[in-house]
C-alpha cells in the first residue's frame, strides 16, 4: 500500500465533524423518507425508492428519461450496495443488450466495444486490460445506440458514462469492512460534510483497499483507491467542483487469458488453470484530475464546463498461451511478453441549455462542444524462442522465471499513437403541446490520428490521417399521459478507424465507419415511479468496416485491409423495475439481438466475426434481481440471476449458454448492517465469454462468498 493513499482513508475513518444520518441502504423502511407531490407529503418505504431513476445527465443536461427518444438505463449506488458490486463487470447483468466480452470490453447491441466516459468526458483512467472500479462512482448511465450528438465519434451500440460521487453538505461517514473466501479482505471509508458553517465549501474524501487470491492458479489481486473532492458554491445557482482520484491495481499472475476448450465449448482442464507464472504480473497506476463548473442563470438557462486530465501506466509481464502443441495435446505452447503502456489524456467540454417560448411553442435549446487529446504508447518485446510449454493436466510452475531476464535483452518495439477529437453540437427539443415533442440535432466532428512504430530506435512505419463529418439526430415523443412516453428516433454514427489500422503497411489510411440507427419504444413511470418499464426495438446499420483482404500479400507482416464491409444489427429490449409490494422490489431485463454481416466480398472476413455472425454476441440475454425486506426482523433477502444464450468465439468455437444465480441476506444492526452474499449459488462451471482457440474461453467465477459489515453515521 502506497503511503500517499493512506491519508484519505484515515481522514474518512477519523473525521470528527460527522453527525448521525440514516442510510438509505438499510434493510428496513426509513420513516423519514418523504416525497413531496404538490402539497401532499408521501412517506415511502425503502423498496419504493430503490433503484428509482428520476433524472439523468446522459444527454449532457438534467432530463427526465421519458423525454429522451432513445433507450437508456441508470444503475445507481443502491444497486451497487445490494449486489456487492466492485467493478464494471459486476453490473452488466442489469443492462439489457450488454454482455461481457473481455476485460473492460463488452458486447453492446451486437458490437464489441470498450469505450467509456467519466462525467460526460473522455479520459478513462483504466487503460489497456484493467477494469473500471465502482468505489467512487455514484451511478452508471447507459445510453443505447449511437450517442455521437453528445459524445462524439464512437461505437454505435451505445456509451457507458460513469458519474462520480461528489461532495455533499450533509455530514456523513460510511465505512465498509469486507471478508470472503479466496482470502478476500478489505476496508473502505468515505466522508462528506461542510468545511464552513454556511456550506460554501463542502468536501468528500474516501479510501478503498481490497485484497484477494482468486480461483485461478498463482493469482493475487490488490486494489487501492484514494479519492478527494472539494465543492465551492460560487453563487446561488452555481458551484465549482474539484476532484482528484488515484488508483493502484497490483494483479499477480496477470494479465489473465482464458482456459482452452474443444470446438463444442467444453473446457479441456480445470478453470483454475493459468498460463501465467507466479512471477508474472499486471500493475496499473493511474491518476485523474477533474474540475467542473455548473450554474443556473435565472430559471431558464444553465451552463456547465469541465476539464479532465488523466495519466496512467500499465506494466505487464506475462506468459501468453499460443495453442496446443501439435505433437502433444496436453501441452500448451507459450510466449513471454514484456509490455509497458503509458497513456495520458486531456479533455475539455462546455454545454449550455436555454428554454424559450417562440410562436407559442416551448423550445429547449442545447449547444456545446468538446475537445480531447491523448497520447498512448505501447512498448513491447516478445520472447518466443525457448519458452517452455505448460501442461493442461499437471502444470508445473516456477521453471520459466528466467524468461523475463532473457526478454530484457530484446529491443522494445514502440508504437506511439496520438489521437485528437473535437466537435460541436446543437439540439432543439420542441414541445408542440403537452403531449407531443420533437427533437432535432446536428453535430460536426473532426479527428486527427497519428501512429509511429519503431524498433530499437529505428522507425519502421509512420501514418497520419485526419477527417471530419456532420451527423444528425431526430426524434419524436408522444406522451398520452404524464408518466408514459412513446418515441421514435433516427440517429447517425461516425466512428474513426482504429489508429493502428491507418498504417500504410495495412493499406491505410481509411475513411471512418459510418452508419445509422432507427429505434422506437415506450417508457413508463407509473404509480409515482413504482413501476418503471421500458421497451425498445432497433435496427443499426454500419458501413465501411475494415476487412482483411486475403488476395493481397502482407506488407511488413501486416495483413492488407479494405473498407468494404456492412453489418446490420436488429434487436428488442425490455427493462422493468417495480415495487411488487411496499417491501418487495423486482428488476428484470431482457435483450434479443441479431447482428449479421450483410455486405462483404467472398473470402474476406470482418474482425470479431466468424462467417456472418459476430463473436460473443448472444441472441438472448436475461437478467433479474429481486429483494424482499422483512421490517419485523430488520432484514432483507435478495435473489438474482442471469442467462446468456449460445455464442461463438473469435475462432468460431462454441461458447455454451449459461445460467447462474446469486443470493444475499442483509440484516440491520442499529447504526450498522451486515450483508452475506453468495455469487454463482450452484457453483456452475461456465464460460463468461469466448476468445480464441489459442487462448481459450474466459471462465466465469465459481461459487463465491462475500460478507460486508457497513456502518454509517
Amino acid at each position: 500500500m502506497k503511503p500517499a493513499f493512506i491519508p484519505g482513508l484515515l481522514v474518512a475513518l477519523a473525521s470528527p465533524t460527522v453527525a448521525f444520518a440514516q442510510d438509505q441502504g438499510t434493510a428496513t423502511a426509513d420513516p423519514a423518507a418523504e416525497t413531496a407531490v404538490g402539497d401532499e407529503i408521501i412517506v415511502t418505504g425503502r423498496a419504493q425508492r430503490l433503484y428509482r431513476t428520476e433524472t439523468t445527465t446522459v444527454g449532457k443536461s438534467a432530463e427526465d428519461p421519458l423525454n429522451i427518444p432513445q433507450a437508456l438505463q441508470v444503475i445507481n449506488s443502491d444497486l451497487f450496495a445490494d449486489q456487492g458490486a466492485r467493478d464494471a463487470t459486476d453490473i452488466y447483468r442489469n443492462i439489457s443488450g450488454v454482455s461481457f466480452f473481455s476485460y473492460a470490453g463488452v458486447t453492446f447491441r451486437g458490437f464489441r466495444q470498450d469505450q467509456s466516459y467519466y462525467d460526460g468526458q473522455r479520459g478513462n483512467p483504466f487503460i489497456g486490460f484493467s477494469v473500471p472500479q465502482l468505489f467512487n462512482i455514484d451511478r452508471v448511465e447507459v445510453l443505447k445506440g449511437p450517442a455521437g450528438l453528445f459524445f462524439g465519434p464512437g461505437s454505435p451500440g451505445g456509451i457507458i458514462n460513469y458519474v462520480s460521487k461528489t461532495p455533499s453538505d450533509k455530514a456523513a461517514l460510511r465505512t465498509v469492512v469486507t471478508a470472503g473466501n479466496y482470502d478476500r479482505i478489505g476496508i473502505s471509508s468515505e466522508a462528506t460534510g461542510r468545511i464552513d458553517g454556511d456550506g460554501v465549501l463542502t468536501y468528500r474524501v474516501g479510501g478503498f483497499y481490497e485484497s484477494m487470491d482468486p480461483y485461478r492458479r498463482n493469482t493475487q489481486n490488490k486494489a487501492l483507491i484514494g479519492d478527494a473532492g472539494l465543492t465551492i458554491r460560487t453563487n446561488a445557482g452555481g458551484a465549482l467542483t474539484l476532484q482528484a482520484t488515484t488508483y493502484d491495481n497490483q494483479l499477480q499472475a496477470n494479465r489473465l487469458r482464458g482456459v482452452l476448450v474443444d470446438n463444442a465449448g467444453n473446457f479441456l482442464t480445470s478453470i483454475r488453470w493459468n498460463a501465467n507464472e507466479p512471477s508474472d504480473f499486471l500493475h496499473l497506476t493511474s491518476t485523474a484530475l477533474q474540475a467542473r463548473y455548473a450554474t443556473a442563470i435565472g430559471e431558464r438557462v444553465t451552463f456547465d464546463a469541465g476539464v479532465r486530465y488523466f495519466k496512467a501506466t500499465e506494466r505487464q509481464k506475462y506468459h501468453e498461451p499460443r495453442g496446443l502443441s501439435p505433437t502433444n495435446p496436453d501441452l500448451v505452447l507459450r510466449e513471454f511478453r514484456d509490455q509497458i503502456r503509458p497513456v495520458d489524456g486531456l479533455s475539455f467540454m462546455a454545454n449550455a441549455t436555454a428554454k424559450a417560448t417562440i410562436l407559442g411553442m416551448e423550445h429547449k435549446f442545447q449547444a456545446g462542444g468538446d475537445w480531447y487529446d491523448e497520447t498512448s504508447i505501447l512498448q513491447s518485446r516478445i520472447l518466443r524462442a525457448g519458452v517452455l510449454p505448460l501442461s493442461l493436466s499437471n502444470p508445473v510452475y516456477g521453471q520459466s522465471d528466467g524468461d523475463a531476464v532473457r526478454a530484457a535483452a530484446l529491443p522494445y518495439t514502440v508504437t506511439d499513437t496520438r489521437t485528437k477529437r473535437y466537435g460541436f453540437y446543437l439540439q432543439d427539443q420542441l414541445s408542440l403541446s403537452e403531449a407531443l415533442m420533437l427533437v432535432a440535432g446536428v453535430r460536426y466532428d473532426r479527428f486527427e490520428d497519428g501512429v509511429t512504430t519503431s524498433t530499437g530506435g529505428t522507425v519502421s512505419a509512420r501514418s497520419r490521417y485526419r477527417d471530419g463529418d456532420v451527423t444528425f439526430r431526430g426524434g419524436a415523443i408522444f406522451k398520452p399521459r404524464r408518466d408514459v412516453s412513446l418515441y421514435a428516433s433516427w440517429s447517425q454514427s461516425f466512428e474513426p478507424q482504429a489508429a493502428a489500422s491507418q498504417s500504410t503497411d495495412a493499406g491505410g489510411p481509411f475513411a471512418p465507419v459510418t452508419g445509422n440507427q432507427i429505434e422506437a419504444g415506450a417508457k413508463s413511470d407509473l404509480f409515482g415511479g413504482r413501476v418503471q418499464a421500458n421497451a425498445a426495438v432497433y435496427r443499426i446499420l454500419r458501413r465501411n468496416i475494415l476487412q482483411a483482404d486475403p488476395t493481397l500479400p502482407p506488407v511488413n507482416g501486416q495483413d492488407q485491409l479494405r473498407p468494404i464491409g456492412e453489418v446490420t444489427s436488429k434487436g428488442v429490449e425490455f427493462d422493468l423495475t417495480t415495487d411488487l409490494t411496499p417491501n418487495w422490489v423486482l428488476m428484470v431485463n431482457y435483450g434479443y439481438n441479431d447482428a449479421r454481416i450483410t455486405g462483404t466480398v467472398p473470402g474476406q472476413a470482418i474482425t470479431n466475426a466468424v462467417g456472418d455472425r459476430f463473436a460473443n454476441a448472444p441472441a438472448h440475454k436475461v437478467g433479474f434481481w429481486t429483494r424482499y425486506q422483512l421490517p419485523v426482523v430488520d432484514a432483507a433477502f435478495a435473489f438474482g440471476g442471469e442467462h446468456v444464450s449460445r455464442r461463438i468465439s473469435l475462432s468460431g468455437q462454441t461458447v455454451r449458454p449459461y445460467t447462474v444465480f446469486d443470493a444475499s441476506i442483509t440484516k440491520k444492526l442499529g447504526f450498522a448492517e451486515v450483508m452475506l452474499r453468495v455469487d454463482n449459488l450452484f457453483d456452475t462451471v461456465y464460460a463468461a465469454s469466448g476468445f480464441s482457440a489459442q487462448s481459450g474461453h474466459f471462465p466465469g467465477e465459481p461459487r463465491t462468498f462475500l460478507a460486508e459489515l457497513r456502518t454509517r453515521f
